[in-house]
């Protein structure tokens, strides 16, 4: 039998003994010596261990995966839900068309079908109120009645209703009042015009005059409720505590000094 004798090297420190890279095997007589490759540098990089928590190693290059996959936000269950509902919008129902064409041809007829709905409505809708024949409002309705104008100083001008000063205050007065009756929902369409006939002393006591226009078979019933003295008052008197004028303005009418009667 052939033995060959491994050499063994001695640290000269501490004496700790340790073989060499030759190995000797054998096996029927026979021996073969081989050597252990040399480090590399990638060698070396793989050789780096992670203690588990059991005390256990494990090769460097399973602790670098879980770092990689600290920068997924998704867990495979949603990853796998996502694919299911892309899957299920492509599905085609019939010929090309797939899921979610579907769908968005779905809300757009819901769309178009409430647009439609509501050109349709606004198109035949007619208010009743609306639809009057002002030829036929001929019987006439008088209202009588004074204000105070706290603002101006009586003065001979005014006392003459010819002259410029009075007819230019006339004038803006009697547009005033048109414009309040012509505004108002029950009362614009029946109103006819409205009159300034004099001008008084006492902070210039104003008389004026509203003509108001009724068709003959509803005149009755116009007269004890729209035309009423209680509704042409009111409505003259609410405008006024609305004014948005300045009171120290020319025009500014006294709510208290207003004055109104049904002449008959």
């Amino acid at each position: 039998m052939d033995i060959e004798l491994e050499t063994i090297t001695t640290n000269g420190n501490d004496g700790t003994a340790h073989l060499s890279n030759e190995r000797v095997t054998a096996g029927n007589g026979e021996g073969e010596i081989y050597r252990m490759p040399d480090a590399t540098e990638r060698d070396g990089l793989l050789s780096v261990q992670t203690t588990g928590s059991n005390g256990e190693t494990m090769p460097s290059g399973y602790a670098a995966e879980p770092q990689r996959n600290l920068g997924n936000t998704y867990t495979p269950r949603e990853i796998s839900s996502v694919c299911r509902i892309k899957r299920e919008l492509n599905e085609v129902i019939f010929w090309k068309v797939r899921l979610w064409m579907a769908i968005i041809f779905i809300f757009l007829l819901i769309f178009a079908v409430i647009l439609i709905s509501l050109v349709v409505c606004s198109a035949i809708h007619e208010d009743v109120d609306e639809n009057f024949d002002s030829s036929l409002f001929e019987v006439p309705l008088y209202f009588n009645g004074s204000f105070q104008l706290p603002n101006l100083v009586f003065t001979e001008e005014l006392f003459t209703l010819y002259s410029s000063e009075s007819q230019a205050l006339a004038a803006g007065l009697e547009e005033k009042l048109a414009d309040l009756y012509r505004s108002s929902p029950a009362l614009g369409r029946y109103f006819s015009k409205a009159e300034i006939y004099a001008f008084r002393n006492g902070s210039v006591i104003t008389d004026y005059q509203l003509t108001f226009l009724m068709p003959e078979e509803q005149q009755d019933r116009l007269r004890n409720f729209t035309l009423s003295r209680e509704m042409v008052y009111n409505v003259f008197r609410q405008f006024l505590y609305d004014q948005e004028l300045d009171e120290s303005g020319r025009m500014y009418i006294d709510p208290v000094s207003l004055n109104m009667f049904l002449k008959h």
